[in-house]
């Protein structure tokens, strides 16, 4: 921290990387006693140069929010009052103790929201808790969003994580499909200012294409733009890959040592050609077959898809076409194509060679038999397995929410908020008292962010650079506040029994763990060392910054302790506030395979056998008004609505509709409109825009701010309408468990 010209002479600056987004820009913060006044770009930051975003800059807004809770809340006789922590983690564990007793361990279920990535606390605790839990019952955020890409990447290489990422800054052309990352800031591809990448790569003479039925801001950047029918992604790449083998286009290059099921797959997609696949997609033959001959022809490409692809009927066969396009084309695991990152805390490499594999249905939930996947049910199945009972197992009569809301989040919002209220006993971590957390009966608010360590656990996995950064807290932590890290180490010790241990103690258990396997690892760093030698080295101030410093010193470049003198520790990444550059993305294969082969299974059964399904889908007729989601750059989900600096002027919740729509069902530009899909209905203000195509109707997510008992006050001054309600939860993905929410039939109509 320094003094810095343009502040008070009571103020200070301080270093914070930006967790309001994946882009993971370095932010300068402005502190005036305790409090954020200012943010703007850190200029020597090794990743973002400076670059911010709105949300970015409204840091110290999200951060002093008085909205904020500051203290735990136990329900007592019906009401929600202030308590001490102490009280709240004795209310925890007389809570959850007596319902695993009764009713076992699968009628406890955890829901984490996505805020969890973007917190040390979230990265390192959760886990932790799951494992000790037990417990099949488990619901993230990952089934909104991107478990398709989990799943199609578990299939392809063997591991879930083992996601590659477009290789922004040297590709020549670049195929975008249903991401808008210059509003999102992008999503499973960690780059700081996308929109600069973008605009960086058409002036140096590179093609960016974009698919998309909504013309976005990215849309009107393009080269390319190809309006194709929400939620027939699948149906097109399944095309273009058909073209690749019919016209000869395929080259593994330096791949085909790695691969296997190449002509199993050519004849598995033989019957997508573009004719086939036209009516469906409403994208002309010839448009395709253009879009298939470039990606082959550019000397370096890359195929990136998003939510928009992934939240469909055939999600998880969007993403692995996605995949296999840029295989096909040999463009995976090389520079200027899509490649795997490796990030600091990653754990230590091992020599190549067949893993285990990846499973699905491992598990079934109890109600619709949805199999798992990645250890998780969809989160759209969360409310029947809380209502409904069966023959089989207990429902969930007792639940724990970290950073997640739901009730707004997901499908039938409305039947959730009436299973939360029947059920035995809830906690929720959260900062806000939301729609969610409103049903719980102890709420932790963690602190704000300025008050937190920060390291990015999982988006150095993705980010298209090689870099490591972290920053101690800010500001002290606030009398009466508690760290979020020992926030869900005493949630841990509660609800597994051990309430009233020091909590240091799971940050030793878990380092103990983690040492204990190291050193009987041949291949590690460690290997025959003493793991109580080895533990007594590490340095930081708390158990969070110590597994920090483990996991650096153990990972693919830290000194090993000792091992390699120049590698990384937490000391030496104090050492530099603005982070240590690790060089570009390189290739890696056969490093990231964990295949039973060793190899890239290009088309694994559930894949093979779920390519009948998206068969069906080339003679579907489409619905007459099918609606689409959007994001804005100032909100991230439900997050940013009780923020006023982000909301307001574009950031609104209103219907967007083609003109041409608009005059048929005689609706003006502001105009009420009562949108009615299979799980309710909403009404919203029509905004007339040609921005997207005829029969598409555009809702944004997060919002619907309007249920009694939250504490949200500027958020409920403009409620918008929630549009995941207009779903019943029943239409899913069936390989990854999640929920559709784009290309959705709905019906509208004006209202009086």
């Amino acid at each position: 921290m320094s003094r810095t010209s343009g502040t008070t002479p009571d103020s200070r600056t301080a270093l914070r990387v930006c967790p309001l987004c994946e882009a993971t820009c370095g932010l300068t913060l402005t502190i005036e006693g305790t409090r954020v006044t200012g943010a703007r770009g850190d200029r020597e930051d090794v990743f973002s140069k400076g670059f911010i975003c709105p949300k970015g800059a409204s840091f110290g807004a999200a951060d002093g929010d008085p909205d904020r809770l500051r203290t735990p809340l136990v329900r007592t006789d019906g009401e929600l009052r202030e308590a001490t922590w102490e009280e709240a983690f004795d209310a925890i564990t007389a809570g959850l103790g007596p319902v695993v007793e009764r009713h076992g361990p699968h009628a406890l279920g955890v829901v984490l929201g996505n805020p969890n990535v973007h917190t040390m606390a979230g990265a390192l605790y959760p886990t932790v808790l799951l494992t000790a839990l037990r417990t099949h019952s488990v619901f993230t955020a990952s089934t909104l969003d991107q478990m398709p890409k989990h799943v199609s990447s578990g299939l392809l290489y063997g591991d879930a994580n083992a996601i590659p990422v477009p290789d922004l800054d040297h590709t020549d052309h670049l195929l975008l499909i249903g991401a808008n990352p210059l509003e999102s800031n992008g999503s499973l591809c960690t780059a700081p200012d996308f929109p600069g990448k973008l605009k960086a790569l058409r002036a140096r003479g590179g093609t960016l294409t974009v698919i998309d039925p909504r013309t976005t801001r990215t849309a009107k950047l393009a080269d390319r733009h190809v309006t194709v029918r929400p939620g027939t992604d699948a149906l097109l790449l399944a095309a273009m890959t058909c073209v690749l083998f019919e016209e000869k286009l395929v080259d593994l290059r330096d791949l085909a040592p790695h691969v296997q099921d190449v002509e199993e797959l050519a004849t598995a997609v033989r019957d997508f050609t573009p004719e086939a696949a036209s009516a469906a997609c409403d994208v002309d033959a010839d448009t395709i077959r253009a879009l298939a001959r470039e990606l082959a022809a550019a000397p370096t490409a890359a195929v990136y898809g998003r939510i928009g692809s992934c939240t469909v009927p055939h999600g998880t066969l969007a993403s692995w076409l996605v995949d296999v396009l840029n295989i096909l084309t040999g463009n995976l695991d090389r520079p200027g194509g899509a490649l795997f990152p490796q990030a600091a805390t990653d754990r230590t490499p091992r020599p190549a060679g067949p893993g285990r594999g990846f499973a699905l249905g491992r598990w079934h939930s109890r109600v619709s038999r949805h199999p798992e996947a990645k250890g998780e049910l969809p989160l759209a199945a969360l409310a029947e397995e809380i209502d409904t009972a069966t023959p089989e197992g207990s429902p969930i009569r007792a639940l724990i929410a970290i950073a997640a809301n739901p009730v707004l989040s997901a499908p039938d919002g409305n039947r959730l908020d009436k299973a939360l209220d029947s059920i035995d006993f809830m906690v929720s971590v959260d900062p806000y008292l939301n729609e969610t957390a409103r049903h719980a009966d102890v709420v932790l608010p963690p602190p704000p962010p300025s008050q937190s360590a920060h390291h990015d656990f999982a988006f150095n996995t993705l980010a298209v650079r090689n870099q490591v950064r972290y920053n101690r807290p800010a500001v002290p932590l606030e009398p009466g506040r508690m760290a979020e890290t020992e926030i869900l180490a005493r949630l841990v010790l509660a609800a597994t029994g051990m309430h009233g241990a020091d909590p240091s103690a799971v940050d030793a258990m878990v380092i103990d763990s983690t040492l204990g396997k190291a050193v009987q690892d041949p291949h590690g760093p460690v290997h025959e060392r003493d793991p109580k030698e080895l533990a007594a080295r590490l340095t930081g101030e708390s158990g969070p910054e110590r597994r920090l410093d483990m996991m650096l010193r153990l990972g693919p470049y830290g000194e090993g302790f000792g091992a390699r003198p120049d590698g990384l520790s937490l000391e030496k990444l104090l050492a530099h506030p603005h982070g240590i550059d690790l060089g570009p993305l390189r290739s890696r294969l056969p490093g990231p395979l964990k295949t039973r082969s060793g190899k890239i299974e290009l088309l694994p059964a559930p894949i093979a056998d779920d390519l009948p399904r998206l068969r069906a889908a080339l003679r579907e007729r489409p619905a007459a008004i099918v609606l689409v989601g959007r994001r804005h750059l100032r909100s991230n989900n439900s997050w940013m609505h009780n923020v006023p600096a982000l909301t307001g002027g574009t950031n609104r919740c209103t219907l967007h509709i083609h003109p041409e729509d608009a005059a048929r069902l005689g609706l003006a530009d502001g105009a009420a409109v009562r949108v009615k899909g299979a799980g309710g209905e909403v009404v919203a203000p029509a905004e007339v825009t040609d921005a997207v195509r005829r029969g598409v109707v555009s809702l944004p997510h997060g919002w619907g701010h309007d249920r009694p008992g939250t504490r949200m006050s500027h958020a409920a001054l403009d409620p918008g309408v929630n549009v995941n309600q207009l779903l019943d939860g029943s239409l899913l993905d069936p390989l990854s468990g999640t929920a559709v929410l784009n290309g959705v039939p709905v019906e509208l109509a004006a209202c009086p």
